[in-house]
């Protein structure tokens, strides 16, 4: 059964003739049609009981046009978007319109509601369901897009002087994935020396890269519509005792949480499992953020692998382990690698070496 069809049975079921989707990384996910319409407005709209309806900036038509077979049409800038939906979509009275509601800004809820007269319900949950068990096919993408975000992390790992800033090595890194043909990093890169690696989302600048302290790269590739996301801290000259101690607590605490997944155990309980290592040790208040989130097509997608959350793990599922432990002033360490939940535990996309690797400062 095809997405679009899961999604009208979907409506057929719950009484509702249409649904409208505005995230861009949704729309590729269920037409194959990949665009950012910037400040543009862009929707896809699927019928009950009809072919579905895709609107896009007029510069983009034809190129829908290549890759979808239902209609489409547009609107140029001088145009009023909402009124060109209006005159370009049969006329559907439905009591019920669904649409992702995480991603309605007040201007497009505004907008939608001068054409749809229904009462709006929340399709993300429908959605997240539907991208949450990924198939053989986005797997074997994700391996692929961690095999690049290897490739970059080494790349980062070889440009490592005393003589370089953070944004120094960033840029080397992404100047080779570009060279090999990666679409685009997932994310904002982050290289992180010394004291700035105890926030777990500080800002790389022009600090030189420190001598006898810890570096931390964090970061991702999309190819093929997919994305890779995996951390590593590694050593500059000789760090002192407790720098590495904490380094190992923290790579002992990914490890216990990696090995305890397995389908039936909730997204709570393997958030604990690396939680209660750095807990016994004393550092739990330094572990400030959940262990884990959803990836796909998004970096950061359904579920969150945290305290409270007892959805039950399931075989497909992809999503990240990354325990940190960030003590201000002192050392930052993160290690994260992002996999798939297999019949019987966790496969990783990265294969980067977690023991502490050194490099001369």
């Amino acid at each position: 059964m095809s997405k679009l069809t899961q999604i009208s049975q979907y409506l057929a079921k719950e009484g509702a003739n249409i649904a409208v989707f505005s995230d861009p990384v949704t729309v590729n996910y269920l037409t194959g049609f990949s665009c950012d319409p910037h400040e543009r407005q862009m929707f896809l709209f699927v019928y009950s009981d009809r072919e579905p309806v895709l609107f896009v900036p007029a510069l983009e038509v034809a190129r829908a046009q290549g890759i979808v077979n239902f209609k489409v049409f547009g609107y140029v800038d001088s145009e009023n978007p909402w009124e060109k939906i209006r005159q370009g979509l049969p006329s559907v009275d439905s009591a019920k319109v669904f649409a992702e509601f995480d991603n309605l800004n007040v201007t497009k809820f505004q907008g939608l509601q001068t054409v749809f007269k229904g009462h709006f319900e929340n399709l993300t949950p429908f959605v997240q369901q539907m991208r949450l068990i990924k198939s053989q096919d986005e797997i074997e993408k994700m391996l692929i897009a961690g095999q690049y975000a290897d490739k970059a992390v080494h790349v980062g790992f070889n440009n490592i002087s005393l003589d370089v800033t953070e944004t120094d090595i960033i840029a080397q890194i992404e100047f080779e994935m570009k060279k090999q043909g990666v679409d685009k990093m997932s994310f904002e890169t982050m290289v992180l020396t010394g004291d700035n690696a105890a926030n777990p989302h500080g800002i790389p600048g022009t600090n030189k890269i420190e001598n006898d302290a810890l570096l931390l790269f964090d970061l991702g590739v999309a190819t093929n519509g997919y994305m890779s996301d995996m951390t590593r801290t590694v050593a500059v000259g000789q760090p002192d005792q407790f720098k590495k101690d904490i380094y190992e607590l923290c790579l002992e605490a990914q490890l216990t949480a990696q090995d305890f997944i397995k389908p039936g155990v909730t997204a709570a309980e393997v958030d604990a499992a690396a939680r209660k290592v750095i807990e016994k040790a004393g550092y739990g208040e330094y572990f400030n953020h959940r262990l884990g989130h959803g990836i796909g097509m998004d970096v950061h997608e359904f579920p969150s692998i945290m305290e409270g959350n007892d959805l039950v793990i399931q075989e497909g599922m992809c999503f990240s382990v990354e325990p940190g432990i960030y003590i201000p002033g002192k050392v930052g360490v993160r290690i994260e690698d992002c996999g798939h939940v297999t019949a019987s535990g966790f496969e990783v996309f990265t294969q980067t070496p977690k023991e502490l690797l050194y490099f001369e400062g």
